[in-house]
């Protein structure tokens, strides 16, 4: 049996760069596979940068404002109530039960709906801030269907505070300075 050279190259799968310790993506962004966690193993932490940390605390904050505001809204559904009975047309028979029952459905649905959206805001920002480019493009995504719907909703403070800071959430994640953070990762055929 011959001996193995020091000199002999070694295999595609043994290179001389040492992968350990990235993260998926950082693994991705050089052509590898995600580095499998076994049991009892932990993850590599992404070390984001700040402007990325920075949009994740603020996508925390947008959501909590968007959900505090319908909270808002549930608490005063009895004026919704009303003004749905002023706006009556002459000839319409609303009576006050079906416009608060209308104005209960109305506010309870947009609740629930803010608690989605703002569980899906949270979540793919936290996966923006690991590094993952298709994570930012759907939290931006959802930032400008929020930005377009609270803008075409009645104004008020809460709609306008949660667009600002969605705003600035996006002009964080695409920083020129931070386009290295998330890598393009290629596809090969």
């Amino acid at each position: 049996m011959a001996e193995k050279d020091e000199n002999t190259p070694k295999p595609a799968s043994v290179t001389s760069d040492d992968l350990s310790g990235l993260t998926d993506d950082e693994r991705r962004k050089r052509g590898r596979a995600p580095d499998p966690v076994l049991p009892g193993e932990t993850a590599p932490k992404a070390k984001p940068p700040l402007e990325v940390h920075a949009a994740f605390v603020l996508a925390i904050v947008a959501a909590l404002i968007i959900v505090v505001g319908q909270v808002v809204l549930v608490a005063v559904k009895q004026q919704f109530a009303d003004a749905i009975m002023k706006q009556q047309q002459p000839g319409q028979a609303i009576t006050l039960e079906q416009a608060q029952s209308t104005a209960n459905f109305f506010v309870w649905a947009m609740l629930i709906g803010a608690l989605c959206y703002s569980a899906l805001l949270v979540l793919f920002a936290w996966k923006a801030r690991e590094g993952t480019r298709s994570a930012r493009t759907i939290a931006a995504l959802l930032a400008v269907l929020a930005i377009v719907f609270e803008l075409g909703v009645p104004r008020n403070v809460y709609a306008l505070a949660s667009s600002l800071t969605l705003v600035v959430m996006l002009i964080l994640l695409y920083l020129p300075k931070v386009a290295d953070y998330f890598p393009k990762v290629g596809k090969n055929l």
